[in-house]
Order: C-alpha cells, then structure tokens, then sequence
C-alpha cells in the first residue's frame, strides 16, 4: 500500500507507537495535541513527552545528568517521537500526509552543568531522519535545558510539520 510508508519503516525498525496519551488524573489539557492549520498545509504539534506502549507517562524520570543518563534520555526523546506519531497519525490519519518535518524545539530536564542538551534530542531527530529521509526529515531545530518538566519527565518536545 502506497499510503502506509511510514507504518513499514517503523515496522521494520521493531518499532510500534503508544497508544494515545493518558492524561494524569486531576489535569485537564484546554488545547489539542495536534492544531491542523487546513488550506497551509501545516500541522502544529504540542509538546509531548516520552510514554509507554499503554500511553501513560515514562517510568524514567528525573533529571537529565543527575537521574537520568544521557543515553537513557536519548531513548526518551526517541521514545517521545513515537508518542508524536501517535497524535499525528490519529489527526491525519496517515503519517504518510507528513510530507516535510519543517521545526523541531526540544526541551531537556537537566541537572546543573548538563550541557549536551543536543545530544539528548538527537533521539527523536535521528528516528525522524531516518524514517523521512533526510530532505522530508530534516528540520530546523533547537535544545534547550530547562529546569522542570511536567511530571519529572526528562524530555518534551514540540513540532511543526507539512502536511498535504
């Protein structure tokens, strides 16, 4: 099928998406996670965080530097692409749609002195690149550390696609 590149190559990386995100009980989110912008072909994406198959919340929390490794933050920021994905696909209703990744802003729970912020959200980068190719895949991006995250999440991470 045509329509189902993206769900091939995940597939064929071993890779599923979550379901979609649980929201902690006692919070209530007054925005989408994904703003479709129709007739600009443009997609804007809320900032997600990194989460289990069953959608809830990663169980690795925590700092990035202190409690949380550089590595394992780097899972979490892939991890957190796929939680992307999910949204996405269920707002499109095919990740094929996705025709260019145009600006990606990562946020990094970090510890005091942790600096390879870039490091960390080349997780979710480098799936993105790899899934799109680096024409569609490639997008302008920042990484910054920040001093909490919602939940001890050690990643979050916002996107602006194009979408046909």
């Amino acid at each position: 099928m045509a329509g189902m590149r993206i769900e091939q190559r995940l597939a064929e990386r071993g890779l599923e998406l979550p379901r979609p995100a649980q929201t902690p009980a006692g919070i209530e989110l007054p925005f989408p996670w994904v703003r479709l912008w129709p007739g600009h072909g443009r997609a804007f994406v809320s900032g997600h965080g990194p989460l289990r198959p069953d959608g809830s919340v990663t169980s690795t929390l925590g700092k990035v530097g202190a409690d949380v490794t550089e590595e394992q933050a780097y899972a979490a920021a892939r991890d957190t692409a796929l939680a992307m994905l999910a949204s996405l696909r269920q707002a499109l209703g095919d990740l094929d749609r996705i025709i260019a990744w145009l600006r990606v802003f990562g946020m990094v729970n970090t510890a005091p002195g942790f600096t390879r912020t870039p490091a960390v959200i080349n997780g979710f980068s480098d799936l993105i690149i790899d899934l799109w190719g680096p024409d569609a895949g490639s997008h302008a991006r920042s990484a910054i550390g920040v001093a909490e995250l919602p939940f001890g999440i050690p990643v979050e991470i916002e996107a602006e696609v194009a979408v046909d």
